[in-house]
């Protein structure tokens, strides 16, 4: 159930970033602009604040959170060892969408990590995010700033529309660059273990000669057993979801014919094929040009217009499983449901 105390809580949006910047030392929460999606914020060291993250969104606490930095200084407050190939990792892609699991210190609250022993850690690469991290001299731990499971926002109207009343500021930075989350992986002895795909592609780490494995599963839960902690947020089976259904398929081609009926909607890189032209009452085109750029940063808008709009469906197609393609698919085969 929805925890009622925070159901009506008034929301500012403001530009100021000091005022931000002091609400985040005070304990309070404060939704910002990353390159990736908006974050809800919390002082990483302040449990309790921590704990409002969890409540505000209905966030599980087996889903452990993010801990952005805005001073390389900070990094050894937060985990006890950098690696070698995590260091090789950081001076590449550090600041920018890039998470690391490492070992925590003792000082991180279990909150943060869902007991686990290790702590998700970034820098995020958007000025205005780096100016108030820095501003505000502290860790923030930060979710994506939207009811758990529902689409991420890529802008402050994005935010207002699910958490306002829930959370006292919204500071405004216009639209996202990247559009999908931080791709997520955990050094290891031969590489990195992707835990999540996102705004870093693969072929990039790769590009550094570190070899990427997959990690062998999600998070499930049963009736007769709950949900093991994930070791990365984004990595349970069903997330990023609008309210209105969505089924995923590789081609246009799998389709079955009995989802093309009454008020349907279209997501995909570009338009639906002709024939079927007059099947849709709405059509979102991520990157008519192909690229995978551009689709990720248009792919949380277009589901939230879909969701908003008057189809009943959405037939979701697969792109290109390459660059940042990987994680827009990965994002729309959460979203999917199977009903």
């Amino acid at each position: 159930m929805p925890d009622e105390r925070y159901q009506n809580t008034p929301t500012v949006v403001t530009t100021d970033i000091s005022q931000a910047a002091r609400a985040l030392r005070q304990g309070r929460l404060v939704a910002f602009p990353t390159e990736t999606v908006y974050g809800l914020g919390a002082n990483a060291w302040d449990a309790d604040a921590v704990a409002r993250v969890f409540a505000v969104k209905q966030r599980p606490f087996f889903d452990p959170l993010i801990v952005h930095l805005g001073d390389f200084g900070l990094l050894p407050q937060i985990v006890r060892d950098v690696p070698p190939l995590a260091q090789r990792l950081i001076k590449a892609f550090w600041p920018g969408p890039l998470t690391l699991v490492l070992p925590k210190q003792p000082r991180v609250p279990d909150l943060v990590t869902s007991g686990l022993p290790t702590v998700a850690v970034r820098m995020p690469s958007a000025p205005l995010a780096r100016r108030l991290l820095r501003m505000a001299a502290v860790p923030v731990a930060a979710p994506s700033a939207n009811l758990f499971g529902r689409v991420s926002p890529t802008d402050a109207e994005a935010v207002v529309e699910q958490l306002a009343g829930r959370i006292p500021l919204v500071l405004d930075g216009g639209v996202c660059s990247v559009g999908v989350e931080s791709t997520v992986v955990q050094p290891t002895a031969n590489g990195v273990l992707l835990l999540r795909p996102g705004g870093v592609p693969t072929e990039a780490i790769e590009g550094l000669g570190i070899p990427v494995h997959h990690a062998p599963h999600t998070p499930t839960e049963t009736a007769d057993a709950p949900v093991e902690r994930a070791p990365s947020p984004g990595m349970l089976p069903r997330h990023y979801a609008p309210r209105t259904p969505l089924k995923f398929f590789e081609r246009p081609q799998d389709v079955p014919a009995e989802l093309l009926t009454g008020p349907v909607g279209w997501l995909a890189l570009g338009p639906p094929p002709a024939e079927w032209a007059d099947r849709f009452v709405h059509v979102e085109t991520l990157s008519p040009e192909g690229s995978d750029v551009e689709a990720a940063r248009n792919l949380f808008a277009a589901l939230r217009r879909l969701d908003a709009g008057p189809a009943r469906r959405i037939i979701a197609i697969a792109v290109p499983n390459t660059g940042l393609g990987r994680a827009i698919n990965d994002r729309l085969r959460r979203a999917a449901t199977s009903t």
